[in-house]
């Protein structure tokens, strides 16, 4: 039997590979897809970021990993693959949000997490007996689960391939994030003997960890990060900002090789970080924060959002010179979006404030919905002039120098990202 495992992308044929390479991440759902398939299954990987989708691969069943804004692409891929005979099941947080409509292109829609569930929708399939939904009743232990398929991944086309998964779930109930929903609100940790020994077969120096928290259990953090720091190994991950808090997890966190951390700053108002349900995170103890990071040899890239009901257009200034006067290394500015299953998305449905539900434009990017103290086109108007005005190259030249005298050793790695980010501003706004 032969599946195959597609990641659907909208790119330009000239660019295809090419096109933020700095960022782009082989699909590693996916791969945890092809870990949890049997054995006797013959799994090919296709990543339309980096490769067109073979039509012609003799596939007997198709797998569709979905994310909102690639939704209409991945159906018409399902389509595709329908219209040949050939069996589709559609996987992802827009299927699993969504499975009512994501069953129009498909034979079935896997709900929730692949783990538990797949390898009875790969017997169902060979038993011609596939049903149209299925969901596991309970989250997938962590500690069952299997290092995902590296071996998929054409690994020669991405920059970094060595990402590894401590935890899923996330306790915090952020009314803009989907993450709840789909991972659930109790965080879960795989053992730490198993995350050490998968990263100790990717001999990798540098590793990413894909955890939406990483230090969402601190008892747990803790002992990973006592393991980590026999490893020898730099990494970074995603965090909340509260870690600074804690001086001891922090300074351990730095000890054991955390170089770099993606934080959702989400704001710089206090109103707005309430209204988004992350109302414990003060704005005003930021740059106190950032400086503790930084003087544990830390990076730090925040991520704000745009476009909450009490902003007015005062709030793009704001917010940029409040990510300058905090002393980011790097920031992100997204509008506001309500992707479906989440709470934004039912709350703005209800008042009748979407007006786009063309998928592909729910990237963060793009005003989908009506705002009340401004219009959706003065939205996205200033969001991507924040971009901009952020990545100016007098402003990297700044952060550089301001790098330079406190973290020498990463000035090259700071200044390969700012260039990278300038480059895709340039490609995304048609510069």
């Amino acid at each position: 039997m032969n599946l195959l495992l597609i990641a659907p992308a909208v790119v330009d044929e000239n660019r295809r590979g090419m096109q933020g390479k700095a960022f782009q991440l082989p699909p590693f759902s996916l791969a945890a897809v092809a870990a949890a398939t049997p054995g006797y299954v013959n799994v090919r990987i296709i990543d339309e970021a980096i490769e067109p989708v073979d039509y012609n691969y003799p596939a007997d069943l198709v797998g569709i990993t979905v994310l909102t804004r690639f939704a209409p692409r991945a159906y018409q891929i399902a389509d595709q693959f329908r219209s040949r005979g050939i069996k589709v099941v559609l996987g992802g947080l827009h299927p699993s949000a969504l499975p009512e409509e994501a069953i129009q292109h498909a034979d079935a829609v896997v709900i929730g997490e692949a783990e538990g569930i797949w390898e009875t929708v790969v017997k169902d399939f060979l038993n011609n007996s596939l049903k149209k939904f299925y969901k596991n009743q309970n989250y997938p232990d962590l500690a069952l689960v299997k290092s995902p398929r590296r071996d998929l991944f054409k690994k020669s086309r991405y920059l970094f391939t060595a990402m590894v998964q401590t935890s899923r779930g996330c306790p915090f109930d952020c009314n803009f994030c989907s993450v709840t929903k789909f991972f659930g609100g109790k965080f879960r940790t795989r053992p730490v003997e198993c995350v050490i020994k998968e990263i100790r077969s990717l001999k990798s120096k540098f590793i990413g960890f894909s955890d939406d928290n990483i230090f969402g259990n601190r008892i747990y953090a803790r002992k990973l990060f006592n393991a980590l720091k026999y490893e020898g190994v730099i990494w970074m991950a995603q965090s909340s900002i509260n870690i600074a808090d804690d001086p001891e997890l922090l300074h351990l966190a730095a000890r054991s090789g955390c170089k770099g951390l993606f934080i959702g700053l989400e704001s710089a108002d206090a109103e707005s970080l309430a209204q988004m349900q992350k109302g414990f995170q003060k704005p005003q103890k930021y740059k106190d924060y950032i400086a503790r990071l930084h003087d544990e040899g830390i990076g730090v890239m925040g991520a704000f959002v745009l476009g909450n009901d009490n902003e007015d257009e005062s709030i793009f200034e704001k917010t940029l010179e409040f990510a300058k006067k905090i002393k980011l290394d790097l920031a992100q500015f997204s509008i506001l979006t309500p992707y479906p299953g989440t709470k934004l998305f039912n709350r703005l449905l209800k008042e009748n404030r979407i007006f786009n539900f063309d998928w592909s434009k729910y990237d963060a990017g793009n005003a989908v919905f009506k705002p009340l103290k401004m219009t959706a086109e003065k939205l996205k108007e200033e969001v991507d002039k924040m971009w901009r005005e952020f990545y100016r190259f007098d402003g990297i030249l700044y952060r550089l120098l301001t790098l330079g005298r406190r973290l020498p050793i990463q000035i090259l790695p700071l200044l390969l990202l700012n260039i990278s980010f300038r480059k895709e501003i340039a490609a995304t706004q048609n510069l």
